[in-house]
């Protein structure tokens, strides 16, 4: 009877975990041709500014990919995954070095994460950092891979990710930092808002630190060689 029991509990999970599956792929198959207007991390996002201010909105307008100056393809590649035309979507040599690093370190100051892991966070899923969360954002990851061209993939990054205060996306960051259309961005731009990336609201229009300025040349020095989609 036990038995029983516990078998239904294993089916019943089994077709649970298998229809959120479906319920993530269903949503990737349809990005892959339209334009998704809010992910996870903007809704968290909005909703904490929204408790300081309840009339506040996100600053965040869609670029399509050849609107977005190719600079700034590079310089993301290059800060963020210079191995991604290679890769289905893991990149397994910078997880090892991040890992190790780490462990060195004793705390977590170096991720592994490519693009299009950190996509699938964006789009899907929580900051928590759980043995579940992390195996849903591997699943996602294959779909995104399996589903979506490398130029989709990096247009909906491009679009999605923060850079500022509740600011998302290339066009509203170049807007908000520079005062351009992300197509007018230069070199030397794109690589500074790429190595703002991994703490985008630390840095308001104009702040400067010397990490963020030796960040911003290594990235620079790197771009030429970033292929790009």
């Amino acid at each position: 009877m036990i038995l029983r029991f516990t078998w239904r509990l294993v089916l019943l999970a089994l077709i649970g975990v298998t229809l959120i599956q479906f319920w993530f792929a269903i949503h990737i198959w349809y990005w892959a041709g339209n334009n998704p207007e809010m992910t996870a991390f903007m809704a968290s996002r909005l909703e904490r500014l929204r408790e300081k201010d309840p009339k506040a909105t996100l600053r965040h307008q869609w670029a399509p990919y050849q609107r977005i100056s190719v600079h700034l393809k590079r310089a993301i590649v290059a800060a963020e995954d210079a191995k991604f035309l290679d890769h289905g979507g893991f990149d397994w040599e910078a997880m090892q070095k991040a890992y190790e690093r780490n462990l060195t370190k004793g705390k977590v100051v170096a991720g592994g994460s490519t693009i299009s892991q950190q996509l699938a966070k964006n789009l899907f899923l929580s900051s928590d950092r759980t043995w579940w969360r992390k195996l849903q954002e591997a699943a996602i990851t294959l779909m995104i891979e399996t589903i979506m061209t490398k130029r989709r993939i990096l247009e909906i990054y491009l679009n999605v990710i923060e850079w500022g205060d509740g600011v998302f996306g290339a066009e509203a960051a170049a807007r908000h930092h520079y005062g351009v259309t992300a197509g007018g961005l230069t070199p030397a731009q794109a690589a500074r808002l790429a190595a703002m990336v991994p703490s985008p609201r630390r840095y308001g229009p104009g702040r400067d630190t010397a990490y963020l300025q030796r960040r911003t040349e290594i990235i620079l020095s790197r771009m030429s060689a970033a292929r790009v989609p």
